[in-house]
């Protein structure tokens, strides 16, 4: 017998770019910001970084992406990077402000640099975490095997091999991503939580679908507001000549750094992480 799908008792629901999306929110005055999970993680991702930018003086905003319980699945099953970008544009508007600071990691990192790519006046600041520009990566064979899931999660009965066993993928990723880290069962617990939703998977495998060698155009404008791209040691996957070559996509200020971690940097190593956040918001960098 499958999960019981429990909505996340802490979010709240915010309409964007029409949808409802299921939010979680830390802090209620100051600048504002975004921060956007990836694959395969929820805005519980955040549960370190969101108290303590709050405690920084820092309204915070973490909402689960569309199509990932609890937020809307959309009708017309547009994962694109781009229209990920929308969403947080329209986000920014939904809480009231006319720009904020955007921090996204995984598929929230490309939706956060189409974000900046299509609406550079309401992104103040941009981090993007694990992933290098998209459209600066140059692909290998290393890189092909690492990302093989990129063509396994397209396939005709995808979500239904994925839910197996309690969601055992969710760990074979976490350790393939993030070597040697030995991640506590608490840490996939969320993630297995909205999955087990009506669609919520089928949802999260289909924004492979919306992967192409074509970048789109949020990822061909250069960008030029400023940005701090973080990668980790360890990462399974992404090497520090990956993030470096980045810079090729600014026109404006940008930081590459590499911290202790792999893929999931932001929760293997948590304070080395959000000192450099703070350090770049704060404009120590």
């Amino acid at each position: 017998m499958g999960r019981t799908y429990r909505r996340d008792p802490a979010t709240f629901s915010m309409h964007a770019n029409g949808l409802e999306f299921g939010c979680l929110t830390w802090g209620a005055d100051g600048p504002l910001v975004i921060l956007v999970h990836g694959f395969p993680d929820t805005a519980r991702t955040w549960d370190f970084v969101g108290p303590k930018l709050a405690e920084k003086g820092f309204r915070v905003i973490a909402p689960y992406t569309r199509g990932i319980a609890p937020s809307q699945i959309p009708e017309d099953g547009d994962y694109g990077s781009d229209t990920l970008g929308r969403d947080i544009l329209a986000l920014i508007g939904a809480a009231g402000e006319d720009e904020a600071v955007v921090v996204g990691h995984d598929f929230g990192a490309s939706a956060a640099y189409s974000a900046a790519g299509l609406g550079p006046d309401r992104v103040s600041k941009l981090v993007t975490v694990a992933i290098p520009h998209p459209a600066s990566i140059q692909m290998s064979f290393g890189k092909a095997w690492g990302a093989r899931h990129f063509l396994t999660h397209r396939m005709p009965g995808a979500a239904e091999r994925f839910a197996k066993h309690d969601f055992a993928q969710l760990r074979t990723l976490y350790e393939r991503w993030s070597p040697g880290f030995d991640w506590p069962d608490s840490e996939l617990e969320w993630a297995r939580n909205s999955y087990s939703a009506p669609g919520s998977c089928q949802a999260a495998l289909d924004y492979y679908k919306h992967l192409t060698p074509k970048p789109p155009p949020g990822h061909l404008a250069k960008i030029e507001v400023p940005t701090l791209i973080v990668g980790g040691k360890s990462d399974g996957i992404m090497k520090q000549a990956d993030f470096e070559r980045s810079v090729r996509r600014f026109t404006g200020e940008v930081h590459v750094r590499m911290l202790p971690g792999g893929h999931f940097l932001h929760r293997e190593h948590p304070e080395p992480f959000l000192d450099l956040l703070i350090d770049f918001l704060v404009g120590r960098l």
